[in-house]
């Protein structure tokens, strides 16, 4: 039973967390940049994945329990160019405490810069410019239990600046994580976002982005593959937006055909494949992004996949990924990750 107390304290905080803010649909919470992936692993992912097998240390953003021991004294930064100029940075650096380092910390920080804007009163006269940022600092600690499970916190605080509206919160994620004897399999569960505004924009308070996910990665023995499932915002299963026009979700679609789509929302899957260990080759489908930006009547192409490739080296990574919105329109991710001391294997 005692083995069991990791998993039953995060479901008991997620099934919490989860009433709290089951009301909550897509757009509808504020600091959805919250939502966005931090790194170009995440991105080649799909955004989603809470249980991948990796030594890259920005995946922690995604689920505080993957912090790993290999990862202990790893830098890693990444940039992001999205549409119209706006921008995002971040940094992540990790360190371990306690003894046998079965206690890890880490620290980052996330910043989005949107540009400028003119500002015009109500009767559209530009009464000048206003600039637009985003920013969350995250401070993760990650603990073994046992054997085969991990378990995390990650405390945020979000801050956001547009114009003379300031708002700004607190925030955490709970993770575990179950591995097994060979390694090669490993389950996953985060309860993203939990919290609540310090601040509001204008004096009424707003949903926070919050996301309740599950998922699984196998890694073979005998092939260089990697494959992961991923359940996002698994505390709501009718994840779809009402008609504009009429008053039901995703019109055209009922019955089981609306049943499958509704589900299919929810699933995020990935696949890694290496060339040697040197060369790392991701491919991810969110079919919830697939869903929601394809065009009716119109060739959608790649919309909802993403892709990456990451470099591998002793003490360095360097990853790429790209993610593929409608029509063809896609934003790239660059990322460095940098070893700045000695691993715990090289210490023995």
């Amino acid at each position: 039973m005692s083995s069991l107390r990791p998993l039953l304290t995060c479901c008991l905080l997620g099934a919490i967390a989860s009433g709290a803010a089951g009301q909550t649909l897509g757009g509808s919470a504020a600091y959805a940049f919250l939502r966005v992936p931090a790194a170009p692993l995440a991105n080649a992912m799909g955004t989603a994945n809470v249980s991948v097998l990796t030594r890259d240390v920005s995946v922690v953003q995604l689920n505080p329990a993957l912090l790993r021991a290999e990862m202990e004294g790893q830098l890693a930064v990444a940039a992001n160019r999205f549409f119209s100029g706006a921008r995002q940075v971040n940094g992540l650096f990790c360190l371990g405490v306690g003894r046998h380092d079965r206690t890890l910390l880490a620290a980052g920080i996330d910043y989005f810069d949107y540009g400028t804007a003119a500002a015009t009163d109500p009767s559209g006269n530009r009464l000048g410019e206003f600039r637009a940022r985003d920013h969350v600092v995250r401070v993760t600690a990650t603990r073994t239990y046992g054997e085969r499970w991990r378990y995390g916190l990650t405390l945020k605080h979000a801050g956001s600046a547009y114009g003379i509206y300031r708002s700004d919160a607190i925030l955490a994620d709970v993770g575990l994580t179950w591995t097994d004897t060979s390694g090669l399999l490993q389950a996953g569960f985060v309860a993203r976002n939990m919290g609540a505004q310090l601040r509001t924009y204008a004096g009424q308070a707003e949903d926070m982005p919050f996301d309740l996910q599950f998922g699984i990665s196998r890694r073979l023995r005998h092939a260089p593959l990697q494959f992961s499932l991923t359940a996002q915002r698994a505390h709501r299963f009718d994840i779809r937006y009402p008609d504009a026009v009429g008053d039901s979700s995703a019109p055209g679609l009922s019955g089981a055909q609306g049943f499958l789509d509704n589900l299919f929302r929810h699933l995020v899957l990935s696949v890694q494949g290496y060339v040697g260990d040197k060369v790392e080759l991701t491919l991810g489908y969110n079919h919830l992004r697939r869903a929601e930006l394809a065009i009716p009547s119109a060739a959608n192409g790649l919309t909802g996949f993403s892709f990456g490739a990451g470099v591998m080296l002793k003490r360095l990574q360097v990853r790429y990924g790209r993610a593929v919105f409608l029509n063809g329109l896609a934003y790239s991710q660059f990322g460095l990750s940098a070893s700045l001391g000695r691993s715990p294997q090289e210490r023995l």
